[in-house]
């Protein structure tokens, strides 16, 4: 694909994918690419939950019981056609990743930085899908930090979803994309 800052400068959130099937050994590789993220004290704050197939419905009925929560005046044929979306959500890729954070309870250990590693974890993630030739979308919102997510990804008291990565080969061409040079972003402290 090229050198890192191509890499860098070429990741796009691809959000339309084909239904194709991603062999499991590329999803693997995606995953051993992330747990190579930084992690203060070692912890390696993540786990990942890896959806495909069905697999993608338990991710669908934890959205479609989020949604039902605002649905309940919603006449029963619009709430219906309304919860078919929310299902159809987990199906908008051939494999979604769950990234969850598992902090660490060990007493120096500071949550703001499980969630920072946990986050470059992902980034790792979506650059060598990037770099494989995969799209993928870092997606999150309420529905990701909702307790019924949580309880439809069986996590514990302290585990929370940091993103919903959806995973497939790309169907559209990636956007273009500008970013303020980081010159204009940073202050130097100089002696």
């Amino acid at each position: 694909m090229g050198n890192l800052d191509d890499i860098i400068r070429g990741r796009r959130s691809i959000g339309k994918v084909k239904n194709d099937p991603v062999p499991k050994e590329l999803v693997e590789e995606l995953i051993e690419s992330a747990v190579w993220a930084p992690n203060h004290h070692g912890t390696e704050p993540w786990r990942f939950i890896v959806m495909t197939g069905e697999g993608r419905r338990t991710l669908g009925q934890a959205y479609e019981d989020i949604a039902a929560e605002g649905l309940l005046d919603v006449p029963d044929a619009e709430r219906e056609q309304r919860l078919n979306k929310e299902m159809a959500k987990a199906f908008r890729a051939p494999v979604v990743i769950a990234a969850i954070c598992v902090p660490s309870d060990m007493p120096r250990v500071n949550i703001a930085e499980e969630l920072a590693a946990s986050h470059a974890a992902v980034q790792n993630l979506l650059l060598t899908a990037h770099a494989k030739g995969l799209g993928a979308v870092w997606r999150t919102g309420d529905p990701a930090y909702h307790l019924k997510m949580k309880k439809a990804l069986d996590l514990k008291d302290r585990e929370q979803v940091v993103g919903l990565i959806y995973v497939g080969y790309p169907d559209l061409l990636p956007p273009v994309s500008r970013r303020t040079a980081g010159k204009e972003k940073t202050i130097w402290l100089e002696g």
